[in-house]
């Protein structure tokens, strides 16, 4: 499918100082990503954050706020991560049902799914390079807004 601009959502798991994590190995090495993907057609982004979750991660999640907002424009990267622009809203999120494993049908490349804890995130290479702004998330605790349009009321 071609975009203009591809919609990706994701969780943001915190727990006992840890993070969830998807955990890959392929051209680039090990690396990690926040449980995310690409909405669905019918699908809000909140569903999505949801749906992305159990794929991912093997977990049923309550999705709270918008903790961060990133996009990934292509001609100011240098291209690094392809040419199809992306906007991506990952939610905090908190575990209601499961533990964290790899699903059945896991991504291409994908090899564990872990709790990073946020003292050694440093040390690990995190897809996109947002370690920094996790840590002031954390540190701060100031969500970003969403509008949800079914929220709002109508005029009459």
């Amino acid at each position: 499918m071609t975009y203009h601009i591809r919609v990706r959502a994701g969780s943001f798991i915190l727990q006992n100082d840890c993070i969830l994590l998807v955990e890959f190995n392929d051209q680039n090495g090990a690396h990690y990503n926040l449980p995310a993907g690409g909405v669905e057609p019918g699908e809000s982004v909140k569903e999505a954050a949801k749906r992305e979750a159990k794929e991912e991660a093997s977990v049923d999640v309550e999705v709270g706020e918008l903790a961060f907002v990133y996009e990934y424009a292509p001609h100011l990267s240098n291209s690094r991560y392809g040419q199809t622009p992306s906007l991506g809203m990952m939610f905090e999120a908190s575990i209601l049902h499961g533990v964290p494993s790899l699903s059945a049908t896991p991504d291409a490349n994908q090899t564990d799914v872990k709790w990073i804890p946020l003292s050694q995130l440093n040390e690990i290479v995190l897809y996109p390079n947002i370690k920094q702004h996790i840590l002031e998330y954390v540190k701060q605790k100031r969500p970003a807004r969403l509008i949800e349009e079914h929220t709002l009321s109508t005029y009459n």
